[in-house]
């Protein structure tokens, strides 16, 4: 393989940047359920918060390892922190962020019910609701056409 073909395919096909206002639950699930799910087909994803809480709920953290998704080397993350990137999509968790200054082809609101206060059970129901609504995601922005492909 040549080197620019390795320099290719280390190119993401698609961007995508999830969303809530502490980046300490919801959009961290997405993001880590989008890199599981999305990375063997080219998906990159990130996620940030508008005022981020500097940690991830421990519930969030256990209730992804159920799933096999190890969120111990996600950190809360800054809008202001994002490199200045073009998102193919990004997608709010329903906590009433814009993101007005981050580039998007496609904007998506999720209204993902905040799980923090929620018991275990409670806490599932919202995670598998987030990677339901992930693998849509990545199959939407993936569609043949949506991406130049044929």
């Amino acid at each position: 393989m040549s080197e620019d073909h390795r320099r290719v395919e280390s190119v993401p096909r698609a961007r995508l940047l999830f969303v809530c206002v502490e980046n300490a639950n919801r959009s961290q699930m997405a993001e880590g359920f989008a890199r599981l799910h999305g990375a063997p087909r080219g998906v990159h994803a990130a996620s940030a918060g508008s005022r981020p809480s500097g940690r991830i709920n421990p519930k969030a953290m256990e209730t992804m390892a159920e799933r096999g998704v190890d969120l111990a080397g996600h950190r809360s993350t800054s809008l202001d922190e994002l490199p200045p990137l073009t998102f193919d999509a990004v997608v709010t968790m329903g906590c009433g962020d814009s993101c007005p200054h981050v580039c998007a082809a496609r904007r998506v609101d999720w209204q993902i019910p905040d799980p923090r206060d929620l018991d275990a059970d409670g806490y599932r129901e919202v995670r598998d609701l987030i990677e339901r609504k992930v693998l849509q995601l990545i199959d939407e922005t993936l569609a043949p056409g949506d991406r130049g492909e044929p």
